[in-house]
């Protein structure tokens, strides 16, 4: 019988080099501390308001660029960033468990969870009050950091990465990496465009996100030593 009818996809189950998984769990780990020290001196500056000159600067330059059409495409790259990225994790975990891989599947969820937890935990524990919006009505949430920001880094690109990893063409490789980032810098730029956020909230909801996702690498890559282990010694039983 071939591999393919009696194994699950080789990168949801094949171990890494040891050295390659000690490297990109410290580069994790490294990533998540200068996240987090990086976070916490951008909500240190927001309270004493010392990111205003900068959110009002940034928020006047974009709102030159103000056209109907430009706010219609604003509001629409917007709606990927939380509305419609909602149903887009419905599909990309369905895709994932169709390819068989499940624990691709199981890593975004996981993801996601976490992202909406942080983000619900940081917007309360900061109470930043929304600025005046450019157009249409503020939201009711809380304003730092950007939930758009923190969710749709967190996603596209862990989504970007767990494709990345389970492809061969480099062509593919580089695709997804692009489009997620175009995607996510695109996102964080309409909230401020929409003036539903000042641009010191999109920062943060960037940083935040890298922290987490930071964190999730290290652990991912913490896992895997851990099943290579247990494969290890069971092969020798």
């Amino acid at each position: 019988m071939k591999d393919s009818e009696t194994h699950l996809p080789e990168a949801e189950e094949a171990p890494q080099p040891a050295k390659l998984i000690e490297g990109l769990a410290l580069a994790g780990l490294l990533a998540a501390v200068l996240a987090l020290f990086l976070f916490a001196k951008l909500a240190s500056e927001m309270r004493e308001g010392e990111t205003a000159a900068f959110d009002n600067a940034v928020r006047s330059w974009v709102h030159q660029f103000a056209s109907p059409g430009m706010t219609l495409a604003m509001k629409g790259v917007s709606l990927l960033g939380y509305n419609i990225l909602i149903v887009e994790l419905v599909i990309a975990i369905a895709i994932f468990l169709f390819l068989r891989w499940r624990r691709g599947a199981i890593w975004l969820a996981i993801t996601m969870a976490g992202a909406v937890i942080l983000e619900i935990t940081l917007k309360y524990a900061f109470h930043r009050q929304r600025p005046v919006p450019f157009f249409g009505a503020a939201p009711h949430s809380y304003s730092f950091p950007s939930g758009h920001a923190l969710a749709s880094f967190c996603f596209y690109t862990v989504l970007a990465g767990l494709i990345a990893d389970r492809v061969d063409k480099l062509s593919v490789k580089i695709a997804v990496g692009v489009a997620a980032g175009v995607l996510v810098l695109a996102i964080g730029i309409s909230r401020i465009y929409l003036g539903v956020h000042y641009p010191s909230d999109v920062v943060a909801g960037y940083i935040a996100a890298a922290m987490w996702v930071s964190t999730m690498l290290v652990i991912d890559h913490v896992g895997t030593k851990a099943v290579a282990r247990v494969r290890k010694r069971k092969s020798n039983l």
